[in-house]
């Protein structure tokens, strides 16, 4: 009888949960997605400027929170934090390298991620800690809204003292 219900209840959320993107279609659907990419970081890391983005960080320029590279032809909302920088080798190694020092004084290592518009097309890249998170959102005019990570992000992960 037990296992009737937990078939039942199963069956139940798996309709719920099949329902759930028509209830929601009209709700997300100027959203884009951020997927993760997975061994392409190594672009990065020697310092391949892809000449079709605008790059952008988040955070100290010391240790930024977050890079992202936005396609030349996406406008990004001039309300968000970021700052565009003159990307070249040189800079990009440099600002992901002193992005990996800061990560792993706390055991931490970025990800690099696609950004992707509302109809699945890459239009970019992010890279950050898992835990810098955010969302992109596409406006009527087009503008991109990417909001920059918390800027505590890093003393986030700050080991809490019981002497506090």
């Amino acid at each position: 009888m037990r296992s009737i219900k937990n078939i039942g209840l199963c069956m139940l959320l798996l309709l719920f949960l099949g329902s759930l993107p028509a209830c929601s279609g009209s709700l997300l659907r100027n959203y884009g997605r951020i997927l993760p990419i997975g061994w392409e970081a190594r672009d990065l890391k020697n310092g391949v400027v892809d000449p079709e983005l605008r790059y952008y960080i988040s955070g100290s320029d010391v240790y930024p929170i977050a890079l992202i590279g936005l396609n030349r032809n996406r406008r990004l909302d001039p309300k968000t934090l970021w700052k565009e920088v003159a990307m070249t080798p040189k800079k990009l190694r440099e600002i992901v390298g002193l992005m990996e020092a800061k990560a792993f004084e706390y055991g931490q290592f970025p990800h690099e991620f696609k950004l992707l518009d509302t109809g699945g097309q890459k239009i970019g890249l992010w890279y950050s800690l898992l835990t810098a998170t955010t969302f992109i959102h596409f406006e009527e005019d087009g503008a991109v809204i990417l909001p920059t990570p918390d800027l505590d992000t890093y003393e986030k992960l700050e080991p809490k003292n019981d002497d506090d």
